[in-house]
């Protein structure tokens, strides 16, 4: 593999993306490489549960959409990064999120892409789509898949199923 100079990681602050941000937290400190944090908004979605003022009808809708944004840049500044002296750089962007991840990974020329992954399965995988699987065969780098362990219940030791969440 090349020299790992720019590292993407796309995120949707879910469980998996904390999971593939340590990964590349730790690429960027053992390669001494540049980490580019990126948040997509999906194009035309009206703002959907980002936080408490993301949601008031559509007559604030403008109002609502950059609420959403300021919160969305605020949670992406807020992620914590692991042993990294580096400061990273933040992107914000709307569109339609597969096509931004990839089209950010060739404007920067990044050497990979960290991601996490839902890991949906059978039906779900069916309606929801992989953001994932989307961006690894378009992606003009390699990109590492993480998936974030499974929850374990301490008194039962049972798997606990993740929360159904939003996919990138």
């Amino acid at each position: 593999m090349k020299d790992i100079k720019t590292i993407l990681h796309p995120t949707d602050f879910s469980r998996p993306c904390a999971a593939a941000l340590e990964v590349a937290c730790s690429l960027a400190r053992d390669h001494g490489a540049r980490l580019l944090l990126l948040h997509v908004i999906p194009a035309g979605a009206p703002p959907n549960g980002a936080g408490k003022n993301c949601r008031r009808g559509a007559e604030h809708e403008e109002e609502d959409r950059r609420s959403c944004r300021e919160e969305m840049a605020t949670q992406l500044q807020q992620l914590p990064l692991p042993g990294l002296s580096e400061h990273p750089e933040h992107l914000l962007v709307e569109g339609p999120v597969v096509l931004e991840i990839v089209r950010v990974a060739e404007e920067r020329s990044c050497d990979v892409i960290v991601m996490g992954t839902h890991g949906w399965t059978g039906v779900a995988r069916q309606v929801l789509g992989s953001v994932a699987e989307a961006v690894m065969r378009q992606a003009p780098c390699p990109v590492i898949m993480v998936k974030a362990p499974l929850a374990v219940s301490r008194k039962t030791e049972e798997v606990i199923p993740e929360e159904v969440g939003v996919i990138l």
